[in-house]
């Protein structure tokens, strides 16, 4: 059983930055596969940012535009998601998650509650 918390999220202006934070339980945290997902009001969940175990190799969707790093601290059993240039469209429900090295929702076994980020014009 793996638990993720997330935490971070908040309201802020267009152009602003936050950095998300995911804790996972689990002695094994070096080896999971982790990820971040969003879900905006009346959308579905779509896929944000993955990264594997060593964090040597990330993804990110297209909509980062090279605005979002996610990195993992694993003495720490954290990832980051770190949100520069914010804009309205960002406003989502973000989810960490673990599984498969992958950009589906079905390839996470693990979802964290989520954390509500806002961006306001």
């Amino acid at each position: 059983q793996v638990q993720l918390v997330e935490s971070g999220g908040g309201l802020v202006q267009a152009g602003d930055s936050l950095r998300l934070s995911c804790a996972a339980s689990g002695r094994t945290f070096s080896t999971y596969t982790m990820a971040w997902f969003r879900q905006a009001p009346g959308k579905e969940r779509e896929f944000v940012a993955n990264i594997n175990w060593s964090g040597s190799t990330t993804k990110y969707a297209d909509f980062v535009e090279g605005r979002f790093s996610i990195s993992r601290d694993n003495a720490k059993n954290t990832v980051y998601l770190q949100m520069n240039n914010l804009k309205p469209e960002d406003t989502a429900v973000y989810y960490c998650a673990t599984g498969r090295l992958a950009t589906t929702e079905n390839a996470y076994r693990y979802w964290g509650q989520g954390t509500q980020v806002t961006v306001s014009t």
